[in-house]
């Protein structure tokens, strides 16, 4: 990230210096003002040159498409494409390569890694928080839909057997896809037992 130091009879006109030997725009920098400077008598005699710090932004949608290449080559899934869509404060990462299979791994516990990771790496050193997710060939879709199928199909044993039924342990965005699966549900209500990452649904019959 490029950074410089640049002055002017006010703030406003150091700031605006900067800005032009960066050859960007305010909202791609940060600004820390070193010096307020002094206007002097008959704005002349006594002056003193306002100091500005300019730093500019660092780029976090390429900084994670960067990192996520890195990994995919790390991993042994060679070169891929990373296609970016961005929503406000999301920031999904679609993976496409001829083994993407390595990328997802079993259950998703590789993507899901990805994810994390990535989401850490956005996030590092920003004012706001983005969520990060981090999809390959409609991964994701895919598993919301076995999810909640997952989720139909053990309530009814819930049900059948009139007895608390514990899911295998899954990361919290896809805990939340069976809770929400079941939230409207008559007869049966989740709650979230254990400590991450072996932290799991638990499906309990009303009775």
């Amino acid at each position: 990230m490029r950074e410089i130091t640049a002055s002017g009879q006010t703030v406003e006109e150091a700031k605006i210096n900067a800005l032009r030997q960066l050859d960007l725009t305010e909202d791609q920098v940060k600004v820390e003002v070193i010096d307020e400077g002094k206007k002097g008598i008959l704005g002349v005699f006594g002056s003193k040159r306002a100091y500005v710090k300019v730093q500019e932004k660092k780029d976090i949608v390429k900084e994670g498409m960067f990192y996520l290449k890195q990994l995919a080559e790390q991993i042994g899934a060679g070169d891929i494409d990373v296609q970016v869509t961005q929503n406000d404060q999301e920031i999904v990462y679609d993976l496409i390569g001829e083994k993407i299979g390595l990328l997802i791994g079993k259950r998703g516990q590789t993507i899901n890694a990805l994810q994390y990771l990535t989401n850490l790496v956005v996030n590092k050193d920003t004012d706001s928080y983005y969520s990060v997710i981090v999809d390959a060939e409609g991964y994701r879709e895919r598993r919301q839909e076995t999810l909640v199928n997952l989720a139909n199909n053990l309530a009814k044993k819930a049900i059948r057997l009139n007895e608390e039924v514990h899911i295998e342990p899954m990361p919290s965005f896809e805990r939340k896809i069976i809770h929400t699966a079941l939230h409207d549900h008559n007869d049966v209500s989740t709650y979230s037992d254990g400590k991450d990452p072996n932290r799991r649904v638990v499906i309990k019959p009303e009775k």
